[in-house]
């Protein structure tokens, strides 16, 4: 069976539809959203229907009983008129809880890009490795067989003969442990993408980073438009109210009521009945109750203002570490690809000069040891640069949508 091979936005649609944390903070938007409905719902009017009917039996002077029926049916209904705003500023404090759970969601969704991009990132440089540790145990190869040579007709020693043999083990090992960690790769990308079945895959990119960011941004305008700030703001603005609605506690309760419907012994009931009251409610001692939530809720505020500050400073501070990251790990890659360059001069420069006799062993093994490094830091830098670049996309909070 064909592996599957998937590209980068193949990866971001799965982890859109699939993956569980996603769901989970999308469900948690949905509660926030009925939590709201349902303290709304108080400030309306609550309306109900009755229907009944009972059967009634007293006993009179003579040891007689009577049985009497009755019947009734009616609407009735109540209003809260009045209760210190506390109903109002629940409310509006149930609207902030919402706006801050679409602000978690959107940071649950950065969070999972992050984590998707970083399991795609180790796919692709776990499958580049093979064919880059393929290419040395192909340099090891060949160097085993000029040595040999070289050996058998008594121009090189046996150390020599040795080293390279161990070289090409070594190279040999370095390949079987590259395959053997694709497969974790692999199931590591199954998981940031939601999938339930793992099945092996592959994938299909290349290692150019697109997100740049040459020029050094406003970490404070950035920041102020981060998900886990503004969830933090959001909260705040709920404590608030929260405080105001404790204040609203204090107040006395007034609410409306009235009810019509029919009544009789027999039916239908025919006896009209209707009713209409205000009632008025006062709390005068609950043991501090009331006072205790109002300090819990005036706590709540000043923890949620603390944290404010503490996630809109830890925002910036992260946007400037992470610009910076991206910074170094670009111009690493740079480097190391003219060190690269370089050592495949000298390597092939190198071996003409072994194979003729220009240079000793040691020296050209040297070479060819720094061939391999630079190899494997090349590819090393180029996977750190991707990763670097999604360490900055997350800072700045983007989600799941952003396509780069």
């Amino acid at each position: 069976m064909a592996e599957e091979i998937l590209s980068w936005q193949d990866c971001l649609t799965e982890a859109k539809k699939n993956h569980p944390d996603l769901i989970y903070a999308a469900e948690t938007v949905n509660k926030e959203k009925a939590d709201r409905a349902t303290t709304v719902s108080s400030l309306y009017p609550q309306i109900g229907a009755t229907l009944g009917a009972s059967t009634t039996e007293s006993e009179t002077s003579g040891s007689a009983k009577t049985t009497t029926d009755t019947y009734s049916y009616g609407l009735s209904g109540s209003q809260l008129i009045f209760d210190g705003f506390k109903t109002i500023n629940e409310a509006k404090a149930a609207g902030e809880d919402l706006k801050a759970s679409e602000e978690n969601y959107r940071f649950a969704s950065s969070q999972i890009r992050f984590d998707l991009r970083t399991a795609f990132v180790n796919l692709l440089e776990a499958q580049e490795l093979v064919r880059v540790t393929e290419d040395i145990v192909k340099i090891r190869r060949d160097s085993l067989i000029l040595i040999t040579l070289r050996y058998e007709s008594g121009l090189e020693h046996k150390g020599a003969l040795l080293t390279a043999q161990a070289n090409l083990a070594e190279a040999k090992f370095a390949l079987a442990q590259a395959k053997r960690e694709i497969e974790l790769a692999q199931r590591q990308l199954t998981k940031e993408m939601g999938r339930q079945e793992f099945k092996p895959l592959s994938v299909k990119g290349d290692f150019a980073v697109r997100e740049g960011a040459s020029e050094k941004p406003d970490f404070k305008e950035i920041a102020n438009n981060h998900a886990s700030v503004l969830q933090a703001a959001y909260q705040i603005n709920s404590a608030a109210f929260g405080v105001q609605s404790a204040y609203g506690s204090f107040a006395p309760e007034l609410s409306g009521s009235a009810s019509t419907g029919k009544s009789s012994t027999h039916w239908p009931p025919e006896d009209d009945r209707w009713s209409l009251g205000l009632s008025l409610s006062m709390p005068i001692f609950e043991g501090g109750l009331r006072t205790a939530q109002l300090r819990q809720a005036k706590a709540t505020y000043n923890q949620a203002r603390a944290n404010a500050r503490s996630v809109r400073d830890a925002a910036i501070v992260s946007l400037e570490r992470t610009w910076l990251t991206l910074q170094d790990a670009l111009e690493t890659v740079q480097v190391r690809r003219k060190s690269l360059e370089a050592t495949i001069e000298r390597s092939r420069i190198a071996e003409a000069q072994y194979s003729t006799g220009f240079i000793n062993f040691d020296n050209w093994i040297i070479i060819e040891n720094d061939l391999v490094s630079a190899k494997k830091a090349y590819l090393q830098a180029q996977a750190n640069a991707l990763l670097a670049e999604a360490g900055w996309i997350q800072a700045k909070g983007e989600t799941l949508e952003y396509a780069q």
